[in-house]
């Protein structure tokens, strides 16, 4: 198949999951021996307008970031312009939507209507822009918040009923999908995301890699790998770590990460006088995350809302560090299949505190149990989870609709 991927997101850096996505999900159909190609806008950080990695050929197409109109007008006439110049080099058998803004560009174009379409939908486009902006304050502001709700809704949308079937990560998602959209249940396919269980291992000797590390080698150390954004929940985490510490000895919590809450962060765990207990990493690339979770003994996952699916789950559980998460989203359909008892009561900083120090008191009283726990997670993400499987469930919904008569 020559296959097209449209996108808002590069796989040249994999700095989320929604990235992470993208580049499993290409790349495996390349080595499956499919033409694949991804169609995305051109960030700062990019020095060509286009790149071919691991067998996928990236193109790019400008974008004007003076302001939000021209980002938009940019967005929709670069974006179909470059779309109908591959089109007519690559005929493609059928498109996979994975964001509105792109996929809505080559909507525009005449050379889309006869190609057969799929949307990958990570997250609602409307609720993550409005989690990820303060509320506005003056009526112009409000004026614009709400244009911009408006705005990504119907651009979504039109996606979304322009394609064959949508795929989604979580039955989460898929549930957020109909009562916003009113999207028909069986236009929606639900295909887990996976993990590379050969990057992301458990090891005998995490003392070693917490000396490489420059971590404490004898506390109990737990991990958070977060944007740091208001929707993680980390200003819960930090507070719990408030109760924790009076009541576990020699414990550390890792956040790694970058983003706006940055200094608000830092400045909470000064308040709070948790200086010498919680430490920020910073943003952790992509080749040295696996050994963050290798020296970790518990990751925590503090999410207050829109964890559309939650790879980092995966990964930690893969490196054989259990993961207790807040009852949010996709969160819930993993750890409840794993085991129940891993999930927080609620997001509340007094609910996180409690399962915290009863999960460390219980490692503390007996290490056997913690070694017998995490062969258990990564048996349970062997069984279960993989990008292979992903990969070939994503593949069949392909075939089966270029099988299907175009009406």
């Amino acid at each position: 198949m020559n296959i097209l991927f449209v996108s808002d997101v590069s796989i040249h850096d994999v700095i989320g999951g929604a990235e992470r996505v993208l580049f499993e999900q290409s790349t495996r159909l390349t080595r499956n021996g499919h033409h694949v190609h991804v169609l995305t806008r051109r960030l700062p950080e990019h020095e060509a307008e286009q790149e071919i990695i691991l067998g996928v050929h990236e193109w790019r197409y400008d974008v004007d970031w003076t302001s939000p109109s021209s980002f938009l007008t940019s967005t929709l006439s670069y974006g179909r312009e470059v779309f109908e110049s591959l089109q007519k080099d690559h005929s493609f058998d059928c498109i996979n939507f994975h964001q509105p803004f792109s996929a809505y560009a080559v909507l525009r174009s005449q050379a889309s209507r006869s190609i057969k379409k799929i949307y990958t939908c990570h997250s609602l486009s409307f609720e993550e822009y409005r989690s990820r902006n303060p509320n506005p304050q003056s009526i112009t502001e409000k004026a614009s918040f709400r244009a911009n709700i408006q705005g990504r809704k119907r651009l979504e949308k039109k996606a979304l009923i322009a394609s064959e079937n949508i795929i989604t990560l979580s039955e989460f998602t898929k549930d957020k999908l109909i009562n916003s959209y009113d999207i028909p249940h069986d236009k929606i396919i639900v295909i887990p995301g996976g993990i590379d269980l050969e990057r992301f291992y458990p090891v005998a000797d995490r003392m070693k890699i917490r000396k490489h590390l420059q971590l404490p080698t004898e506390s109990i150390i737990l991990l958070s790998v977060r944007n740091l954004v208001p929707r993680m929940g980390l200003e819960n985490l930090i507070q719990a770590m408030k109760e924790v510490i009076s009541r576990v000895d020699n414990i550390f919590l890792l956040i790694g990460g970058s983003g706006p809450l940055k200094d608000s962060l830092t400045s909470l765990t000064r308040k709070l006088g948790l200086d010498n207990h919680i430490h920020f990493a910073g943003f952790i690339p992509e080749d040295n995350l696996p050994d963050y979770y290798r020296a970790a003994d518990i990751f925590i996952l503090p999410t207050l809302e829109l964890e559309g699916f939650g790879l980092v789950t995966l990964e930690a559980l893969a490196s054989g560090l259990p993961v207790l998460g807040t009852p949010v989203g996709g969160t819930v359909e993993i750890l409840e299949k794993f085991d129940p008892r891993f999930l927080f009561r609620s997001s509340r900083a007094i609910d996180m505190s409690d399962l915290i120090t009863e999960t460390c008191l219980r490692f503390r009283k007996n290490p056997d149990l913690q070694k017998r726990l995490s062969a258990q997670c990564r048996h349970f993400v062997e069984q279960n989870y993989s990008w292979e499987k992903n990969v070939n469930d994503l593949e069949s919904v392909l075939l089966d609709n270029l099988q299907k008569e175009t009406p």
